[in-house]
């Protein structure tokens, strides 16, 4: 019988962006925008990005890792489905990863965004559970945290 172990985490990241709220959360909320920081990557190819934003709309990537990386052809799918958006103030998403052809997490993401004078502080909370064989915690909260980086210029 192989390990069936799950690892439940849960972490929180704060960025603050110097634009309003209203600029930071087109970010999340436009397609090509959001193509530019949460899906393009130089590890990667995008073989499939969408994003129906609307409560219960989905959003899909498929990408393959490239050469020289430690999944040489391999690739992800993310699957998500948006559960809650308040305009300028919060979106929640519940979505899972594969990696080949085994899921290895599902997870619920909720991206807030606070007016700080003319700045926004973004708060990002993500709750997951990791399969066995996953990624894990730390790997994935690094993943979200140069994904911030590269929305900053998106914003």
């Amino acid at each position: 019988m192989t390990d069936q172990s799950i690892i439940h985490d849960t972490f929180v990241i704060e960025r603050t962006y110097p634009k309003v709220v209203t600029k930071a959360f087109e970010a999340f909320s436009d397609t090509s925008r959001k193509r530019r920081w949460f899906a393009e990557s130089p590890d990667h190819d995008v073989e499939h990005y969408s994003m129906d934003f609307e409560v219960g709309g989905q959003e899909r990537a498929l990408y393959r890792f490239r050469k020289g990386t430690p999944f040489a052809s391999v690739a992800l799918a993310y699957d998500g489905r948006i559960l809650d958006i308040v305009a300028d103030r919060r979106i929640v998403t519940a979505s899972s990863m594969t990696l080949g052809d085994r899921r290895i997490s599902a997870s619920l993401v909720t991206a807030e965004f606070r007016p700080k004078n003319s700045e926004t502080l973004l708060v990002l909370t993500h709750q997951a559970v990791f399969f066995e064989g996953a990624d894990g915690p730390k790997l994935r909260e690094a993943g979200w945290r140069a994904l911030l980086d590269r929305l900053e210029p998106v914003v």
